[in-house]
């Protein structure tokens, strides 16, 4: 007979931040930019269940607007520039920021799913 496998109670935010399997920490999470693996390498978590819907874009947009929006007032406060030099600037340091902060949210909202066993029908069975 064998025995069960126990996993370490890791942090959700650990995990998610990291791009990793929110049950063993060690398997990578994506295939993909933000295709998420059909089941981790490591520990076999069947990872097809895992959705994260529209939860890490909201939480980018509210995070690029508190910290870019005062950034923005503060550069046309101190320096006056140009509306050109605005739409120069800004674009691409949202677009940058929102695809850099994407793997990682969207990580953290499928370990919070995992750990709190959530989904839209109330419960789900990853393994």
């Amino acid at each position: 007979m064998t025995e069960p496998v126990f996993y370490p109670n890791l942090s959700p935010f650990g995990t998610g931040l990291s791009c990793r399997c929110p049950r063993c920490g060690k398997g990578r999470l994506y295939n993909g930019f933000l295709e998420v693996a059909e089941r981790c390498a490591s520990c076999g978590l069947d990872l097809r269940k895992a959705d994260s819907g529209d939860g890490p874009a909201v939480f980018i947009i509210f995070i690029l607007g508190f910290l870019v929006v005062p950034l923005a007032l503060l550069v046309e406060s101190r320096f006056e520039p140009p509306m050109w030099l605005h739409l120069t600037i800004w674009p691409p340091v949202i677009l940058g920021g929102a695809l850099a902060l994407l793997r990682p949210m969207k990580g953290v909202m499928i370990a919070l799913q995992y750990r709190h066993k959530a989904s839209d029908s109330g419960t789900v069975d990853y393994d």
